[in-house]
């Protein structure tokens, strides 16, 4: 008796079959969910550096994948800073082509560029930090006064912290000094 096609296999018959990976038993599930949030948005994202060639990868992120109601193809919006969006904009034919072999069929017909700081990426924040300043040297005069501040102490950890504080406000001291007599 043979048996409808709407009628699942029984456990039994996948069980003859042996193992199997996960990834196949998850293939049709993940397909579909894929599908639902701009297909393989994933894809894009993790291999990134792959797709785009580490030049591109560097200055570009790509953001999201959107699709026309009607149309064939979808929209990739890529988030570049200012300075270099004229570069890339100058690259995007190839990028499109490099994207759409990725995938194995047209699906990316147009590509927007984004020109806004890359909040929300760890990679893009700005850095707030000034520059570090070299430490200045100190003259002989206010190491040999730091010594013979240091040399009051007969703890040595105290006896540093001291000498370092001594050095400290020589050095300011000098500093400012300068400041008013600029020459």
């Amino acid at each position: 008796m043979a048996r409808s096609p709407d009628h699942p296999r029984t456990p039994m018959a996948r069980r003859r079959r042996g193992f199997q990976q996960a990834a196949t038993l998850l293939a049709d599930r993940v397909q579909k969910a894929a599908e639902g949030r701009g297909f393989a948005v994933a894809r894009l994202l993790t291999h990134w550096p792959e797709i785009a060639g580490p030049q591109l990868a560097a200055m570009t992120r790509p953001v999201r994948i959107s699709h026309t109601r009607g149309g064939f193809g979808a929209t990739l919006t890529l988030l570049t800073v200012g300075p270099v969006a004229p570069l890339v904009e100058m690259q995007l034919p190839h990028l499109r082509d490099r994207v759409n072999a990725c995938y194995g069929y047209n699906a990316v017909q147009r590509i927007i560029l984004t020109q806004t700081a890359a909040s929300g990426f760890a990679e893009g924040q700005a850095v707030f930090a000034s520059a570090a300043v070299p430490p200045a040297s100190a003259d002989p005069a206010s190491l040999q006064a730091a010594d013979t501040v240091a040399r009051q102490f007969q703890d040595p950890a105290l006896a540093e912290a001291m000498a370092r504080l001594a050095l400290n406000i020589a050095t300011k001291r000098h500093r400012n000094h300068r400041k008013d007599f600029p020459c």
